[in-house]
């Protein structure tokens, strides 16, 4: 147990509010306990351009997740746990050897059930000269007072927002058990939108304070695609970065999903790109063909956490 950190006695960092007693050691629906653990810490390339700049993002992996998707390309982290045990002040250091390695930005990748870890860890970085934008990386699935609590210490928010409303698809209850995903993830992108607002970039492009949006296209869910994208844009606008992904890559056989062992159709990931393109939405990231490898995912190795 770390000393400095006021660990929940009944957690409610997630939307998922479980209440575990995680001062006392028990395990969230998370993985999470009364310890931090992180899988890997190091420039990270695959990022959006104006994240990744120059020499990369400063990617900070926390182990455990609290929406647990099946099909998660970090599954080893999120589903197995892997990482390495750490202090909150080992975690300062982290973000400071990132820095000394021209890192664009300090990137919090799925933090969320640290909050107390990480908001101390921050503090007491930047009283040691840690002075790089902070990007909190999430799934989207974040409660509204983890939100707030971000305020002046998060200056880009990376948020996936996967799923359709419940009443439209089945995709957040069949792959993350999570049917509340969408009322919830637009409650939270609504505050990081009004706590952060329009894009900043510095003269060389880097994104310096903003929210990007992240949508994945899944298989066979093309129409659940352009019905957030839809959603999305009537309702943000230019206000927020879009980045729409077809990355995925199947990384284990999934017998109860079987859309999910085959990657989604070049035509449809066009298809997605050009109903923007009919909407309005001239400046958005966008991947290039062969994204759909292991290779966008890191070795986690535990490299430079120890």
């Amino acid at each position: 147990m770390d000393k400095n950190i006021i660990i929940p006695e009944e957690c409610e960092l997630c939307p998922r509010r479980c209440r575990a007693k995680r001062a006392q050691g028990r395990k969230g629906l998370c993985g999470a306990n009364d310890s931090l653990q992180v899988a890997r810490a190091a420039l990270h390339e695959w990022e959006e351009p104006p994240l990744s700049a120059k020499a990369g993002s400063g990617a900070v992996f926390f182990s455990h997740c609290p929406l647990k998707c099946v099909y998660c390309q970090n599954a080893s982290i999120a589903h197995d746990g892997f990482g390495e045990v750490i202090s909150a002040e080992r975690l300062s250091e982290i973000y400071l050897e990132l820095q000394e390695q021209e890192a664009a930005n300090i990137n919090l990748v799925t933090a969320s059930h640290y909050l107390p870890w990480v908001l101390y860890s921050l503090e007491r970085a930047k009283q040691h000269g840690l002075v790089l934008p902070i990007v909190w990386n999430t799934s989207g699935y974040e409660c509204l007072e983890s939100i707030d609590a971000l305020d002046g210490f998060v200056d880009i928010y990376l948020s996936d927002f996967k799923y359709a409303p419940h009443a439209v698809s089945d995709a957040a209850q069949r792959y993350s058990q999570a049917p509340d995903y969408f009322d919830v993830a637009t409650q939270a992108l609504d505050a990081m939108v009004k706590q952060i607002g329009a894009p900043v970039f510095d003269a060389e492009g880097s994104l310096k304070r903003g929210v990007v949006v992240r949508h994945l296209l899944l298989p066979k869910r093309l129409d659940d695609s352009k019905y957030v994208i839809d959603y999305l844009w009537q309702r943000y606008g230019n206000t927020v970065l879009y980045s729409v992904m077809n990355q995925y890559t199947p990384m284990a056989e999934f017998e109860k999903h079987p859309e999910l062992n085959q990657v989604p159709r070049d035509e449809d990931y066009e298809e997605l790109l050009d109903y923007m393109d009919e909407l309005g939405m001239e400046d958005y990231f966008w991947q290039e063909g062969g994204a759909q490898t292991e290779s966008f995912i890191p070795p986690f190795d535990s490299t430079g956490v120890k």
